[in-house]
């Protein structure tokens, strides 16, 4: 029986500095998360039951009477951790699910994992009357002081967790979890047998044996523990090994107490040979010995720790700078968010660049069409600064999972942020080189087009106008046969409509017209009244209505008359196209922030999600007779006056769309220089 007392003397010392251990590792890591939270808990009361029993074996020990305030003491802790230990398993293995999927949040769900909190109040209860009325409390089995129900709500607890680990073993991602819930299953097993054998069935009635099945039921409480601390350590499981200099300091300070009690528990068993004072001195001189191999040791572990470091340091480096060559400084800055994010385990990483950076990231192509939005970002993240000489291009913010960043982290991480500017460099330059590359290739491109539309003209244009002559000539004749009057105005019009695709033709092939050397300037409404007074009579003979929408304050933009008349033109015609009858177009012009906006609306079908992505492209169209030029000869003259082009579709609930130009004003603040090459968010020709 000595024995036995030294073993769980043993036992109950290890528990209290392994739960106070990771007490203070999760107070340390500060995640914000229920997971933690609970665990906090569940750890605490651990803490609590195992400090009663160690102040309790302890009192037995050094006294032949305890005193009663120490017993009651002990019976509080200890009778705290044991209500409290099956409702906080049952309920830290629930929210363990929610984080891995397998449950879900409900409020049944919510209301089940509180109630299995109500038991506490009735078994506190039981346990008040063994303070109150100084009657004795069996430390060696505490549970049967809290009786039989008890003993089926702890068995009911630990089968509840052995079947969510059953669960998570299942479920689990690697092999190291699937390892890790597997042992716990055992162990849940075990625990559960024993708590039931002990506590429902009344246990062996050998008194030696009850004792030495609850003393292993109390060492079954260090495994999940010590399982824990092994997983974290070495697999990073909860993403608290990436937390090392937290979790190896307090791992540190932690084996240094259990050293100091391991030698005041060898002085007091040496007593009858040595002096308690002359055992101290050995053991702790003994210390000595032991520093080559640990510092030997430490040295290797660094030496280790580094070139892990710069190895994963190399291999990211070396995927950014591929993804550099690219030359998209968006989806650049995309890819270093999202594999720093993974690479290091950070709760979220974002990159902010400056200057000529930032609108680059920012217009780009623009944002696509269904592409999410960026998440909310925490007050207080992480800062490094992105340096290339005195120049400050911009910051990498980045969350860690817990309160704070790991040393090793932090290092790699500047180091890191010492590299990005070159690398962002480098993809600024070729993006621009690909650049001027595209724009090279699409003025050949049209050069071609300018060719060939300057032929056609030449081949057609003639003939056509002879022939709409004398067609227009034979019409005035009174005599003319009603047939023949008729087939020869339905050529007249087809003649028409061949000129005025061959007009389109022609204005997407050349530039627009420029008066001289002279900035060009045109009253944007004037401008726009007159494109509404030609088409208005094409929209009311289509049974559409066509409104215009002038506001306050100055028109006048830095663009050609023939420009702007192309803008609105080809965006009128293309919203009249798409329209059935009685629908309606608004056609609106206003200035803001420097820039005239030009905005034309309709309320027709809108456009398909499908064909979003093929916008704008010259000859792409969904119209029998389109041309599929209307809106690229849009494009074209948007680009040249320096400004952007937006759609909004649907515009009205969920049809319509809404086509929005920003060009300079001749008199904004910024003049010129507040337009932004791209254009973002175009759509297809209808």
């Amino acid at each position: 029986m000595p024995s036995l007392i030294y073993v769980r003397l043993v036992g109950f010392t290890a528990g209290t500095l392994l739960y106070l251990f990771w007490l203070v590792v999760i107070a340390g890591f500060r995640r914000q998360r229920n997971l933690e939270r609970v665990f906090f808990f569940l750890a605490l009361a651990l803490f609590l039951f195992y400090s009663g029993s160690l102040l309790a074996v302890n009192a037995q020990i050094y006294y032949t009477q305890p005193p009663a305030a120490l017993v009651t003491f002990a019976v509080t802790l200890l009778s705290a951790g044991l209500c409290f230990l099956p409702p906080l398993i049952v309920h830290l293995h629930a929210e363990y699910g929610l984080t891995q999927g397998i449950a879900r949040h409900s409020r049944a769900g919510r209301l089940l994992a509180w109630a299995t909190y109500a038991p506490v109040i009735y078994f506190g209860l039981r346990v008040y009357p063994l303070l109150a009325g100084g009657k004795s409390f069996e430390f060696l089995q505490p549970g049967n002081a809290l009786g039989m129900g008890y003993g089926a709500w702890l068995a009911a607890a630990l089968l509840a967790g052995l079947i969510w680990e059953w669960r998570f073993a299942q479920r689990a991602a690697g092999k190291p979890e699937r390892r890790l819930h597997a042992a716990l299953v055992v162990l849940f097993a075990l625990a559960a047998a024993l708590a039931g054998y002990l506590y429902i069935l009344g246990g062996p009635h050998a008194p030696g044996a009850a004792t030495g099945l609850a003393t292993a039921l109390m060492l079954l409480g260090l495994v999940p523990g010590g399982l824990l601390v092994y997983f974290v350590l070495r697999f990073n499981f909860l993403q608290i090994g990436r937390q090392k200099n937290l979790v190896y300091a307090v791992s540190a300070t932690f084996l240094a107490l259990l050293y100091l009690s391991a030698v005041r528990r060898a002085g007091t068993w040496l007593e009858p040979i040595l002096p308690p004072e002359a055992t101290a001195a050995i053991l702790l001189f003994v210390l000595v010995v032991f520093f080559e191999p640990l510092q030997r040791w430490l040295g290797a572990r660094l030496r280790q720790t580094l070139h892990k470091e710069m190895d994963r340091l190399q291999r990211v480096t070396a995927e950014i700078q591929q993804e550099a060559r690219q030359g998209d400084l968006r989806r650049l800055a995309e890819f270093i968010e999202r594999r720093v994010k993974e690479e290091f385990d950070l709760a979220g990483v974002q990159l902010e660049l400056r200057g000529a950076l930032a609108s680059d990231t920012a217009s780009g192509d623009g944002r696509k069409s269904g592409e999410q939005e960026r998440p909310a970002w925490p007050s207080t993240p992480a800062s490094f600064a992105l340096r290339q000489g005195e120049e400050h291009l911009g910051t990498l913010g980045v969350v860690p999972h817990g309160a704070s960043l790991s040393g090793e982290a932090r290092g790699a991480l500047e180091f890191l942020c010492e590299q990005l500017p070159a690398m962002i460099e480098l993809c600024r330059l070729i993006e621009n080189k690909l650049k001027l590359e595209r724009e090279l290739a699409e003025r050949e491109r049209l050069a071609v087009v300018g060719q060939m539309a300057a032929s056609i003209s030449h081949n057609l244009k003639n003939p056509l106008g002879a022939m709409k002559t004398i067609l227009q000539v034979q019409l005035e004749n009174p005599d003319l046969p009603e047939g023949v009057r008729r087939d020869s105005e339905l050529v007249l019009g087809e003649m028409e409509r061949l000129n005025r695709k061959l007009q389109q033709l022609l204005a997407y092939s050349r530039p627009a017209v420029r008066s001289g050397n002279a900035a060009p300037q045109t009253d944007l409404r004037a401008a726009a009244e007159q494109v509404a007074g030609v088409l208005r009579h094409e929209a009311e003979r289509r049974g559409s209505r066509l409104e215009v929408d002038a506001g306050p304050g100055e028109m006048t933009v830095r663009a050609s008359t023939e420009a702007v008349n192309d803008v609105l033109t080809n965006l009128v015609v293309n919203a009249m196209e798409a329209l059935e009858r009685g629908g309606e177009i608004v056609l609106s012009v206003r200035s803001e922030g420097g820039r005239a906006v030009m905005q034309v609306e309709d309320d027709g079908p809108g456009i398909p999600l499908a064909l979003q992505e093929k916008i704008l492209q010259p000859f792409f169209t969904t119209k029998p007779q389109g041309t599929g030029l209307g809106l690229a000869i849009v494009l074209r003259r948007v680009s040249e006056l320096r400004g952007t082009l937006e759609c909004e579709s649907p515009a009205r609930g969920e049809r319509g769309a809404r086509f929005t130009v920003r060009i300079p004003l001749a008199t904004g603040e910024n003049g010129a220089k507040v337009a932004t090459d791209g254009v973002s968010g175009v759509r297809e020709e209808r």
